[in-house]
């Protein structure tokens, strides 16, 4: 069936499915660097910002931490490379709507992990 660009227009956009994730794991796992590398390769964030992220990162010789910085934005983060606090992320695909929660590993700051995955 062939719909006018008025139909087009006027129709319900289709509601995309949600995808919550939670990351959590041993501190220096990984956690921060893998779930900004997943967010960067699946489009929620643009190139320039990436190439930001790894000037400032080689700056103060963490350039290892690039992906690390999309998640973890506090300057005691990135000083320390570790994650303090719970981080969100949302963005969508052609498909999906993710809601993608980065919680700490360090155990000085597991009551921010409960919290971070209580509100997946």
């Amino acid at each position: 069936v062939m719909m006018t660009e008025e139909e087009e227009s006027s129709s319900t956009p289709v509601k995309k499915a949600h995808v919550s994730l939670v990351v959590i794991g041993h501190v220096d796992a990984g956690k921060s660097t893998t779930t900004g590398h997943l967010i960067y390769k699946c489009g929620g964030i643009d190139e320039e910002t990436m190439d930001k992220y790894e000037r400032e990162s080689k700056e103060i010789g963490k350039g290892s931490f690039k992906y690390a910085w999309v998640l973890d934005g506090l300057k005691a983060e990135r000083e320390r490379g570790i994650s303090i606090d719970i981080a969100l992320w949302k963005f969508e695909s052609q498909k999906y709507e993710f809601t993608i929660i980065d919680a700490p590993g360090h155990r000085d700051f597991i009551k921010n992990m409960i919290t971070g995955t209580s509100q997946a």
